[in-house]
């Protein structure tokens, strides 16, 4: 896909596993859309509150890391422009991919009606030869998949929601993000300090100390196939080619 014309959604949703797992990922590319107009949406569908290996910490600092990490998340969203951010309190560690859960995130495509959902790959599950991915990304990248299609578009699917006002809504784009074949690249130079602005908000789960080097290194190595100065790259399921027209 040629990246002459940037697409520019007006309503967009990313869905993520995690608190921080946007803003490593994807987070130069909401802030850009953001600042153009766009409406974007955040949603986390854990609180990360499994995200601590402190050995002085028992069950009991769980939820008190669940409101420290949506605190983070929503001081990084005000960063990068985010217009709503919501949190669905699943389990960190234990996600799968279940009927609940899409559910959960039919309901939202559908209330929401976003042009764009931005995600994960479900069918990443080794990153080079030092990352595992972890489940939940997979069990949140397969749910927001089949959210997005069959589930928010097709009228008889989850009926409840039907009669509860929810009415069906085509997204237009499905982007994921840590695809292995990526044929769309995003030119995030003018908002890559901010998606490190945001990033170093996660203090409960880095040094930010190093955060500027290695955001500068891995956003250039993702633009370097396109000659961009830093770049997200993604693969993109355009899903409504008859209103495929930028900025509209």
């Amino acid at each position: 896909m040629s990246n002459e014309k940037e697409y520019l959604p007006k309503i967009a949703m990313s869905i993520q596993a995690h608190p921080d797992d946007q803003d490593f990922t994807v987070a130069g590319t909401l802030a850009k859309w953001a600042k153009a107009g766009c409406k974007v949406i955040s949603v986390l569908i854990t609180s990360g509150d499994s995200g601590s290996n402190d050995v002085t910490k028992g069950a009991d600092y769980k939820p008190v890391l669940a409101k420290l990490r949506e605190a983070e998340q929503l001081a990084a969203n005000e960063v990068l422009g985010i217009a709503e951010t919501v949190f669905l309190h699943y389990p960190d560690g234990e996600l799968i991919a279940s009927l609940a859960l899409r559910k959960d995130l039919t309901r939202l495509i559908r209330m929401y009606k976003p042009d764009v959902v931005v995600s994960g790959d479900p069918s990443a599950w080794f990153y080079g030869n030092g990352y595992i991915n972890h489940p939940d990304h997979r069990a949140a990248a397969e749910a927001a998949t089949y959210a997005v299609f069959p589930s928010a578009g097709t009228r008889l699917m989850f009926t409840d929601l039907l009669e509860a006002g929810y009415e069906p809504h085509n997204v237009k784009r499905l982007y994921i993000h840590g695809s292995e074949k990526s044929d769309t690249w995003v030119d995030i130079g003018e908002t890559i300090d901010i998606k490190i602005e945001a990033l170093k908000k996660h203090v409960s789960q880095s040094d930010t100390h190093d955060v500027d080097d290695w955001m500068h290194e891995w956003a250039k190595e993702e633009g370097k196939e396109k000659g961009l100065d830093f770049a997200e790259a993604y693969k993109v399921m355009i899903l409504k080619k008859e209103d495929d027209r930028p900025g509209e």
